[in-house]
């Protein structure tokens, strides 16, 4: 057996040459030549080749293993580097087929199979790498949000009431009390704004709405901000501005293998995104709808990457009916609100705007939907002692990394995802 605490990762073999060394992997792939017979180990870093002369067992590919061997220069291995002379040790049973070959450079399955067979599928580096793209978007959110000193906060994903007045919830039961899966976390970053005065959030929201579309997922994952003492809802946009942008930067800093892998373009930034008002967009669609189709948003994307050579479009001042009863109208224009969303390579990306801010008007906006406000009293609180101007915006992950990698399914950038049809694995 060996004995080791000294693992070395495949991308760290370069810097060993002529030592002797360990690492563990995965068997990614098995070769046998009539004098030779060479493994490939995958690690989280890479790939390691290892050289064997003499029989080494058949050991079927995924099986876990360890390696103590020589660094040897070779420019034809991966890295530029093979291990010889290698002593082989299992750390795992021998593994099972995968569904497909994860060796291939090309992924040989469809969405089903894939989703079915997912803790293994993902191992492809092909398949994993969208993931890699998302951990480092959302290290990038938190880090230009924390620049601007927000507070991370974290909020019960059970309430007891729903958080959008007129959308479905998933409801449970709570030691016999009705409750509900929170659709966004809302109502309680409003209430910490009385707090920290900015706040954001990275979590799950769940949607009981039964679409069954390339784009939509009863479960996603929301990157959420609100913030205070704003003018109006263009505040809310420029800090959403910093958020994208450090997301990318996120990705640079963090996942440049996955995007040469997926042989990506992450869009520029510009100082300021360039916004269109909703009835001007209706103007030029020759429509009068009161939201956006999925056509329009990609009408809209379209004209913004040829007049504004943008992939990244603000559509302002949506019609106060297609809004949460909580949405700040506009004062010079009260059939709109101090809203936007924001539309990336032809997709809705992001939904913000201003708040309400005062008791009297929430009480009001309920009263104005034939809505009690009862059921609302413990987030109404939080206004009846005193909350300033705010708005906020939430991002939905999947979609980000689907548009970043042209996913022709938000599913293909989700971890395990959860809809009408599947709750498992």
């Amino acid at each position: 057996m060996i004995h080791t605490t000294n693992r070395v990762l495949a991308a760290e073999l370069p810097a060993h040459v002529g030592e002797t060394v360990d690492v563990s992997g995965w068997l990614h792939r098995r070769r046998e030549l009539k004098s030779v017979t060479f493994l490939v180990l995958r690690d989280r870093s890479g790939l390691t080749q290892v050289v064997l002369t003499t029989p080494g067992g058949d050991v079927p590919e995924e099986t876990v293993l360890r390696v103590r061997g020589t660094v040897t220069a070779n420019a034809q291995a991966p890295g530029g580097v093979e291990l010889t002379s290698p002593q082989i040790e299992p750390l795992s049973s021998l593994a099972q087929a995968p569904p497909f070959d994860l060796y291939r450079p090309a992924v040989s399955a469809g969405l089903p199979t894939i989703l079915d067979h997912a803790p293994v599928a993902l191992r492809h580096p092909h398949l994993k790498a969208p993931f890699q793209l998302s951990a480092a978007s959302v290290a990038g959110f938190r880090a230009a949000l924390d620049a601007l000193s927000f507070t991370e906060i974290h909020t019960p994903k059970v309430v007891s009431s729903a958080t959008e007045s007129g959308a479905s919830v998933f409801a449970l039961d709570w030691f016999g009390r009705p409750a509900y899966l929170a659709q966004s976390p809302q109502f309680f970053k409003q209430a910490m704004v009385g707090v920290f005065e900015r706040v954001y959030e990275t979590g799950p929201v769940f949607r009981a709405e039964p679409h069954d579309t390339a784009r939509h997922l009863a479960q996603y994952t929301s990157l959420d901000a609100e913030l205070g003492f704003i003018t109006d809802h263009r505040d809310v946009m420029a800090v959403v501005r910093e958020a994208v942008a450090g997301m990318v930067e996120g990705i640079e800093e963090r996942s440049a293998e996955a995007v040469e892998r997926l042989e990506l373009t992450l869009p520029e930034v510009p100082a300021e995104i360039p916004q269109i008002h909703f009835a001007d967009a209706m103007k030029m669609l020759g429509v009068d709808e009161p939201d956006l189709a999925p056509a329009h948003e990609r009408f809209l994307s379209e004209w913004a990457l040829r007049e504004h050579g943008s992939e990244l479009l603000f559509v302002t001042g949506y019609p106060m009916a297609k809004r949460p009863f909580y949405t700040h109208p506009d004062p010079e224009r009260p059939a709109y609100s101090n809203s936007f969303d924001l539309l990336f390579r032809g997709l809705e990306l992001v939904t913000g705007g201003q708040r309400l801010h005062r008791y009297e008007d929430y009480v009001a906006a309920l009263a104005a939907r034939g809505e009690s406000a009862e059921p609302y009293e413990s987030y109404l609180s939080a206004f009846a002692h005193g909350m300033p101007p705010h708005g906020g915006f939430a991002l939905g992950l999947e979609r980000w990394t689907a548009r970043l990698t042209g996913a022709d399914n938000i599913r293909r950038t989700t971890l395990f995802p959860r809809d009408l049809h599947r709750l498992t694995p």
